[in-house]
């Protein structure tokens, strides 16, 4: 092979890997539309299976004691769902980002560091319900009236979630990702409470709602806009995905 032809042939080489990095974004085109789908939906069940409830956390606490199953599922499903949000936000931000990079940075981050403040809220709420199968009701909600107020640092991420969603709310809209009624319907998760052994209300319902209907719809026009693979692509990896979820239940239920 003379220099020449070398020369053409890493040049090419450089092309294909250019292509590709193009081609590839995180967290991609599959899980970023699953993710829009069955995290508002995973978030709307959590909260109308609590909404019976008063929102309050000796009403959390007292339904727990009363309805156990009941409770778990709301508050696992309200945790799945805020889980499956930090791929569907980064994907969200990046559809904003193409057009409107500002808007797409600071509220995508916003949100998905309020995400982090409630997964840790979510750690609490278990301990607090272990309590009260443990203790008893009364101790554990006096266990949880004393601390209540404690400071740790995930309480400075409590408000930053309530400006990435307008924030996105904004961005969203300017960019043309959604229309104006699919917009104001995403901003309106800034209302939605967040902190410890927090129950589902009127506004509750209404802020998820809002989330569904602006990123249901835009979770399956992700899905739909590139290649189909194949069903037997499709069958390996749910396949794959059950067996990995199957292992880490035992692991989990081990440890």
């Amino acid at each position: 092979m003379n220099e020449k032809t070398h020369t053409q042939t890493t040049s090419s080489q450089s092309a294909e890997r250019e292509r590709q990095s193009e081609d590839f974004w995180f967290p991609g085109r599959w899980v970023g539309g699953i993710a829009m789908i069955l995290g508002p939906v995973s978030l709307f069940v959590g909260a109308l299976l609590r909404i019976q409830f008063h929102f309050f956390f000796p009403q959390q606490l007292a339904a727990f004691a009363e309805h156990p199953k009941l409770m778990v599922a709301s508050y696992s499903a309200f945790l799945a769902g805020n889980f499956l949000m930090w791929p569907a936000i980064a994907t969200l931000a990046r559809l904003i980002g193409a057009t409107r990079p500002g808007w797409a940075l600071w509220g995508g981050a916003f949100v998905i560091f309020g995400l982090f403040a409630r997964a840790f809220h979510a750690g609490i709420d278990h301990l607090a319900f272990q309590t009260v199968r443990v203790q008893g009701l009364e101790l554990a909600t006096k266990t949880v009236a004393g601390s209540y107020g404690a400071f740790h640092i995930v309480s400075t991420l409590n408000p930053v979630i309530f400006f990435g969603w307008i924030a996105l709310a904004i961005g969203a809209y300017l960019s043309g990702t959604l229309g104006l009624f699919r917009s104001i319907a995403l901003g309106l998760m800034s209302a939605l409470m967040i902190g410890v052994l927090k129950g589902s209300s009127l506004v509750s319902v209404v802020a998820i709602g809002g989330l569904c209907v602006a990123l249901v719809p835009l979770g399956v026009k992700v899905l739909r806009d590139g290649p189909t693979p194949s069903y037997r692509a499709i069958l390996g990896w749910s396949v794959l995905m059950i067996g990995l979820f199957v292992i880490l239940f035992f692991l989990g239920q081990a440890g």
